[in-house]
């Protein structure tokens, strides 16, 4: 299967003209407010005479400029789709990194491995949105199986995900999320839910036949109750030796899972499991406003563990947008903070190949024109470096958009925000779309370079058999 950027780049005529291009309000002063009470004036005195109000006025659009924009956003378009189209051989580079995760994939779709196959995607904003993430998630699941919603978060945390809905009520309080009194205790989602009363639940729906509650144990830590659908299933206790925990529970794929806090003694949940028996899971952590150093505020033995866990089959990062803004860092000392970053993951989970993204491009006003934002160029060459010295794999998200300025014909195109640093939705999904292509077309090369070896194999394996029976056998001496 491959998904095309033509599959959401066509915008009709109507579109065109109500994605940012309604009616021309021309600045003008304001009506004034109407005067306050004077004191009366003495006769001697000339009173001040009224200036006229100004009159504001709107301009709208002749039909040849509405054309003209249309053409314009037609063309950027165009222009923006071809240059996704355009897939060089080395599009992904260290593309062997990510051979570990390929074979599992093949494995997947041959039907010979049991249990889902999880990718886990930390990322700022551009993630946490969930409109690429989303994407990639529906087409891995389209060709491979859907494995569930893996790892999600509780409650209204960080992020949000466009396939499920998790909520809690009001006596749930966020810890963490960036926020400056962090004790960063929060888990791989970097925000956890805490509450110390009872009757305060957070709620998951709908949820898959795996089911799974993952929480702080800490001494004198409260009770959870676990409904599914209204009936209750367990009461989980939450006391005892600090630390990562987590219980299983079969659910039967209920609409509806809550866990409800059943005394008042504190209580602190990172999230919910909920998996199939076979597919891909993808599991998209994102915080808004996040650089690639959030990891080194975490509790490292809280989300170690927990990753370790959750054994990825691949792991993918997508920093640089905000770090770009960090005029603490020079190339060398970014390059060694995000090579630290890998290092973490690869001693949490070591069969996880990982795939790094580099930030997309991003401008900003310069006197009275947009200028390309300073600094966007060295992040990503120090992702690239420290990412295939460190044995991962690099996408160049920015040069896959157009390289330095292409963001002027993405917002063109609408494509992305006035704010030349976030896309639109539609923006969003052609980014995970070019981003599945372009995996799928190494996959394809794997899958080819795989079946001839193995096919190489199993004739070597047939001509050393009819040898050794031919031989009566001798050729299996050991010299």
């Amino acid at each position: 299967m491959r998904l095309t950027p033509q599959s959401f780049a066509r915008l009709s005529m109507l579109g065109l003209l109500t994605l940012g291009f309604g009616a021309w309000v021309i600045a003008a002063a304001p009506p004034s407010k109407p005067p306050a009470t004077k004191k009366k004036v003495s006769s001697s005195r000339r009173p001040t005479a009224r200036r006229p109000v100004a009159k504001r006025t709107v301009r709208r659009p002749t039909a040849a400029q509405l054309v003209q924009m249309a053409r314009a956003r037609t063309v950027a378009h165009e222009e923006i789709s071809g240059q996704l189209e355009n897939r060089p051989a080395s599009v992904v580079e260290g593309a062997t990194a990510l051979v570990p995760f390929f074979e599992q994939l093949r494995r997947l779709e041959l039907q010979q491995a049991e249990g889902p196959l999880r990718i886990i995607h930390f990322g700022d904003s551009h993630t946490a949105a969930d409109e690429w993430t989303n994407t990639l998630r529906g087409a891995f699941q389209m060709r491979f199986g859907d494995g569930g919603a893996g790892f999600v978060s509780a409650g209204r945390a960080t992020y949000r995900r466009l396939d499920l809905r998790t909520t809690n009520t009001a006596g749930w309080h966020l810890q963490g999320n960036m926020s400056q009194s962090s004790d960063g205790r929060h888990g791989i989602a970097g925000a956890s839910l805490t509450a110390q009363r009872p009757g305060e639940v957070v709620t998951l729906s709908p949820a898959s036949k795996q089911f799974e509650v993952q929480f702080l144990r800490q001494p004198g830590g409260g009770a959870l109750t676990l409904f599914a659908d209204g009936q209750p299933l367990q009461t989980i206790s939450t006391d005892g030796p600090d630390g990562w925990a987590f219980v299983e529970q079969p659910v039967n794929e209920a609409s509806r899972v809550d866990v409800e806090t059943s005394d008042d003694a504190p209580v602190r949940l990172f999230g919910f499991v909920s998996e199939k028996g076979r597919g891909v899971t993808y599991e998209q952590l994102g915080i808004n406003g996040a650089q690639a150093n959030i990891f080194d505020g975490w509790d490292a033995k809280l989300w170690m563990p927990q990753l370790a866990r959750r054994s990825p089959a691949l792991i993918v990062l997508a920093y640089g947008t905000n770090d770009a803004g960090n005029r603490d860092y020079t190339l060398v000392s970014y390059k060694a903070m995000f090579a630290g970053v890998l290092a973490k993951l690869r001693q949490a989970s070591p069969a996880a190949s990982i795939l790094v993204l580099g930030p997309p491009d991003r401008m900003y006003r310069s006197r009275y024109t947009m200028a390309p934002f300073p600094r966007l160029e060295m992040i990503a060459q120090a992702q690239r470096e420290a990412a295939l010295e460190n044995g991962c794999a690099f996408w160049d998200l920015r040069e896959r958009m157009g390289g330095s300025g292409a963001m002027r014909r993405w917002v063109t195109a609408g494509a992305a925000q006035g704010d030349y640093v976030h896309f639109t939705a539609a923006g969003y999904r052609l980014i995970g779309a070019t981003l599945f292509n372009d995996l799928m077309d190494q996959y394809a090369t794997f899958v080819r370079v795989r079946d001839r070896v193995l096919t190489a194999t199993e004739n070597g394996k047939t001509e050393e058999n009819s040898k050794t029976r031919a031989d009566g056998g001798q050729a299996q001496r050991l010299p």
